[in-house]
């Protein structure tokens, strides 16, 4: 026969480990939060630093697209001069003075090449 104190001690100790066994739960969502707040400006300044800062290869790629430009500018500006000197050649003398002008933007162009 269970005696009357054996059965409130047992009707005591289920909600008394279920509390237990919450706190131990809860433990590891405080504790993981805890981690995250702590973190948490270290991983900001962290992506900061990496907005803030230019890669190698992106670098390397804004390079590429500025001499691409750049010789692609070159490019245009010679084929204005040829034809300008070639208007100049039959008696064009407005295409003399733009082919003087072609000429020079060329040469600045080439000259603060990197």
């Amino acid at each position: 026969m269970i005696d009357v104190a054996s059965r409130g001690m047992a009707r005591l100790s289920i909600p008394i480990a279920c509390t237990l066994a919450s706190g131990f739960l809860l433990t590891g969502c405080i504790a993981r939060t805890v981690v995250d707040v702590a973190t948490a400006p270290v991983r900001v300044a962290g992506k900061a630093v990496d907005l803030a800062t230019t890669s190698q290869s992106e670098s390397d790629e804004k390079r590429g697209r500025d001499m691409r430009r750049r010789e692609e500018r070159l490019g245009k500006l010679e084929r204005n001069e040829e034809r300008a000197r070639r208007d100049c050649h039959h008696g064009d003398r407005q295409a003399c003075e733009q082919a003087d002008d072609y000429a020079d933007e060329i040469a600045d162009l080439r000259s603060n090449w990197r």
